[in-house]
């Protein structure tokens, strides 16, 4: 029987989950991500290969369940950030893109950029398992509340205005992943952004034909 890490199992699987965060990382900065195998994640991680198909069935499954785990916390900050309802929808919204764009710093979420990943980005946020689902809702009742508010303009179909946004959100964060450095100006960049497509007033006539 393998040895039981921790003080208990539930405790054991998070410090295998986290050492497959680690391997999967290593790796990724020694080989492009098609040539990276299970094999390889068993050997870099300390486990037996079919110890590792306990976790995930495959590659596209694995990298999946990390950026699952890698996003939890900022989901958790989005959602208390989308609940705190007493504070303006503008500032809220603020904070929510900060608190995604900060999370594009952790390599396992970076992860979700790489050609092969199982992750086609542009699906992400739509698909109800994904790490993002939970936070897009959370955008969506925010511009909700600044609509019903009088700060956002009444954008008709929220649902859509929100996968358009988060066009802008992607573009933000592959810049992020390429590059770390930039996170403060590609935070401070997107807020004004998506605060701008939002404002009353802010919707452009057409000149006459």
């Amino acid at each position: 029987m393998p040895r039981i890490r921790g003080a208990s199992i539930e405790e054991h699987h998070e410090l295998v989950w986290a050492d497959l965060a680690e391997a999967v990382r290593q790796l990724l900065l020694e080989r492009d991500y098609d040539g990276l195998t299970m094999g390889h994640i068993a050997a870099r991680a300390g486990l037996a290969r079919n110890t590792l198909y306990n976790y995930a069935p495959d590659k596209g499954a694995l990298v999946l369940a990390l950026t699952q785990r890698a996003a939890r916390p900022a989901i958790e900050r989005v959602t208390a950030v989308a609940a705190g309802s007493a504070g303006p929808a503008a500032g809220r919204l603020r904070e929510i893109i900060e608190a995604v764009l900060e999370a594009f710093t952790d390599p396992a979420l970076q992860m979700m950029f790489r050609p092969g990943s199982g992750q086609p980005v542009d699906d992400v946020p739509r698909e109800p398992d994904s790490p993002f689902h939970a936070i897009v809702v959370a955008v969506e009742s925010v511009i909700q509340d600044g609509i019903k508010r009088g700060e956002f303009r009444d954008v008709g179909d929220v649902r859509l205005t929100v996968e358009l946004l988060t066009g802008a959100m992607r573009a933000g964060a592959e810049r992020i992943s390429r590059d770390p450095g930039t996170l403060v100006a590609t935070v401070g960049a997107a807020q004004e952004t998506i605060l701008a497509s939002l404002r009353p007033g802010n919707t452009e006539q057409m000149p006459p034909g």
